[in-house]
């Protein structure tokens, strides 16, 4: 029992330090965003709505300038003013932010944030015990080594995650007579909207798949659901 005490405390830890995160972003989104009230886009979340058997769908803005959107940690979904912005200007089209409202809403559904405490907690303990054998093992790099491996662990896990909030909002979007054409032309968007234009970490350190894997997902289960002919 005593040499599970160290993965225990990172436990214990991890699980301190998320709940702390929580609150302090919830206390950041609070004060820095509001409701979205547009009547552009009111269609398209009443469409979402009828569709979810809900009366309404509140989004907020956040008042930042990066171009994103998410979930909060309490449920609510959030896009960013920069994200906004480029709907007013004309880059983006109303079904196309509906498209990236309904991932969001697939991340809360399917209960991510719940689950990314837990992987959390869990990866922290990982790598506390792989940073204590591989210290031994490979002194020097050891520790290197069990953040790399950890990291690419969490990194695969958020991956599936985006993938499984794709495929629920392509189906939120069929149900509500959209379909998942903006949702493809969104992403074709997404790598020159946020400056990312395929540059960054290598595929296995990614949090998000890249933009023609996710499209390749939809097109994927637009066949399996028979949405386009065989």
């Amino acid at each position: 029992m005593l040499k599970l005490t160290p993965i225990l405390l990172a436990v214990i830890y991890a699980l301190a330090m998320w709940h702390f995160s929580a609150w302090r972003t919830r206390r950041e989104l609070d004060a820095r965003s509001s409701d979205l009230v547009d009547p552009a886009m009111q269609g398209m979340l009443d469409r979402m709505a009828r569709a979810l058997g809900v009366r309404r769908v509140p989004v907020k803005i956040y008042e930042i300038a990066p171009v994103n959107g998410l979930a909060g940690p309490d449920g609510r979904i959030f896009l960013t003013r920069g994200f906004y912005d480029r709907f007013r200007g004309g880059e983006v089209t109303a079904d196309e932010l509906a498209s990236v409202i309904a991932h969001e809403l697939g991340h809360v559904a399917l209960g991510h944030s719940r689950r990314r405490m837990i992987d959390f907690s869990g990866q922290n303990a990982i790598r506390m015990a792989l940073a204590t054998v591989l210290g031994r093992l490979v002194p020097g790099i050891g520790v290197w080594l069990a953040g790399l491996l950890t990291s690419m662990l969490a990194a695969r896990l958020s991956r599936q995650d985006e993938f499984e909030a794709d495929e629920w909002a392509s189906a939120l979007l069929v149900k509500a007579g959209i379909g998942t054409a903006p949702q493809k032309s969104m992403f074709a968007k997404l790598d020159r909207l946020t400056g990312a234009g395929g540059r960054g970490a290598p595929a296995w350190l990614m949090s998000h798949p890249r933009t023609a894997e996710r499209i390749a997902a939809i097109e994927a289960n637009e066949r399996k659901w028979g949405l386009v002919p065989r």
